[in-house]
């Protein structure tokens, strides 16, 4: 990767060795990324909602002017090429302590283009919309090429939405802070109000409205208009001398209208339970023991040990420990693991991916048996297969390369109750704050802020503070049992690959994996 100048950058293959799941920074200050650092708007005052297609509108990027880009993009030969531009408005409210500490509107914009030779990518973007702009970009991209030029299409032709995941009858672009604070008020008063003991009480709000267009060198043009909100509560309690703090939060791409008064009330009932439980809970004995994954947020296990393996690029060059795994038995004959783009409303859900390619419902695991990649364009067709619609970006700035979008186990053949039966001494692992793994080896380490203590089948105590540390290829072998359960979590996750973050959602049934090493009190 070189650097030309600082609004535009070329992009090669390269070769990850880590990815990391975690909460958005927002949330937990932990060093996931939040959104790409963006310009601030030169359009009309922020307040006002976007035009159906801003490009046009605020900046004079048509369809004539894409086809221009185009030409000059595709002027020295190309497999493939394409043109990404975004436009995001971010809105952000924090309260604390009775009072809002912050409040915040933010613009992201820019267009990527990029060239595809081979496996080979050029890619160069700008944050300056204008029509002159875009072809100065082009010429940048267009430096990796060295043949006889492709000719643009005649005429770029409006492709349908292969899906429609998250129409929102309310847009957030028209959605003011006056219906906003309420909702984030009244969720601080019931926390407030939920334990004695609570003393400090946090929310934060987040919600954006993303427009993009891509166009392709096959005179496709494609739209997509992106929701996302979140909404975050921690909470400080004491008892005594002793202080415990926690968080619960919940994330879709959905409307104002998802924030039910049973939801906002499932939110603190959730974040009183997962802090309170804290003062009795202690770190669990030390060693290599069965461990209980929990249905729902215990997925992140599955999305970093196993999931980022099956991400074609990591096997395309050898990285990955599934990269010649394709048609073999690696788990057991109860497990279907599956990524599915399609589930309407989810976090990791997409209408297209930002190469354009329909989004599907992709069988990585059958049976036990891996089946599929995740494939973006240029995997696909390395592999010979369609894509998978897994190509997805940041933003403008970054190339698209495959990425999990919702990422679960299907329900197994055992019940709950029969899986922590099945347990002599163990640990539950309920709640998670972060996850690590190197993709090669299938190396992984976890954080596990809530917990159970198994004795003799049964719980018997809350643990926290507590890491597992296990090999994901050994751990899928060692699961024996998996519940009827599964779900999804309604977390806001954010999944970092080559310093890319994007927004995933995740699940797991309650799975039995035989044996992992657990970081507790013996440990020092």
């Amino acid at each position: 990767m070189t650097k030309a100048i600082p609004r535009r950058r070329f992009l090669g293959g390269t070769v990850a060795g880590t990815a990391l799941l975690s909460a958005p920074s927002f949330l937990l200050g932990c060093g996931a990324k939040g959104p790409s650092a963006g310009t601030v708007a030169e359009a009309p005052a922020l307040t006002a909602p976007p035009p159906e297609d801003p490009f046009a509108a605020w900046f004079g990027i048509d369809s004539v002017e894409i086809k221009r880009a185009m030409s000059v993009l595709a002027s020295r030969g190309a497999d493939h090429a394409d043109i990404y531009l975004q436009h995001t408005r971010n809105n952000s409210v924090s309260f604390e302590d009775g009072v809002v500490s912050s409040a915040s509107t933010s613009i992201v914009q820019g267009v990527g283009l990029r060239v595809v030779i081979g496996e080979q990518v050029g890619y160069a973007y700008t944050e300056e919309l204008t029509p002159e702009a875009l072809r100065r970009t082009a010429e940048s991209a267009a430096q990796i090429a060295s043949g006889a030029a492709r000719p643009a299409p005649e005429a770029f032709v409006a492709a349908d939405r292969p899906g429609s995941y998250y129409e929102l009858a309310v847009p957030w672009s028209t959605v003011g802070v006056e219906r906003k604070l309420p909702l984030i008020q009244s969720v601080a008063a019931r926390a407030h109000a939920a334990d004695p003991a609570i003393e400090r009480v946090s929310v934060n709000w987040r919600d954006s409205d993303e427009r993009i267009v891509i166009a392709t060198l096959d005179g496709r043009l494609i739209t997509d208009q992106r929701p996302m909100t979140t909404l975050w509560l921690g909470l400080a309690a004491r008892r005594g001398e002793v202080l415990q703090s926690n968080s619960a939060n919940v994330a879709a791409r959905q409307g104002i209208d998802w924030y039910t008064d049973a939801r906002l009330g499932e939110l603190v009932e959730q974040a009183r339970q997962r802090t309170m439980v804290l003062f009795d809970a202690r770190r669990p004995p030390a060693g290599e023991m069965p461990v209980v994954l929990a249905a729902g947020a215990s997925g992140i296990l599955l999305h970093e040990a196993i999931g980022h393996g099956m991400e074609a690029d990591f096997n395309r060059k050898q990285v990955s420990i599934y990269s010649d795994k394709l048609g073999e038995q690696i788990a057991p004959e109860f497990v279907t693991i599956v990524d599915d783009g399609t589930l309407a409303n989810e976090v990791g859900a997409l209408n297209v991916d930002d190469e354009g390619s329909a989004c599907e419902r992709t069988t990585l695991v059958e049976k036990g048996v891996l089946v599929s990649y995740l494939h973006d364009r240029i995997s696909a067709k390395h592999y010979g297969v369609a894509p998978t619609g897994s190509g997805r970006r940041e933003s403008y700035r970054y190339a698209p390369m495959p990425r999990m979008r919702a990422t679960f186990m299907e329900n197994g053949p055992h019940e709950r109750d029969e899986v922590v039966a099945a347990v002599k001494n163990g640990i539950i692992a309920e709640t998670f704050t972060n996850g690590q793994v190197q993709i090669g080896a299938g190396d992984f380490t976890f954080y596990i802020k809530n917990g159970w203590l198994i004795e003799d089948g049964k719980v018997t105590a809350p643990i926290k503070d507590t890491n597992i540390i296990g090999n994901g290829p050994d751990a899928l072998r060692r699961v024996t049992m998996a519940a009827n359960d599964s779900k999804l979590d309604f977390g806001a996750w954010q999944c970092g690959k080559d310093g890319q973050g994007v927004p995933v959602s995740q699940g797991l049934p309650t799975v039995l994996v035989s044996a992992l090493n657990v970081g507790g009190e013996n440990n020092g």
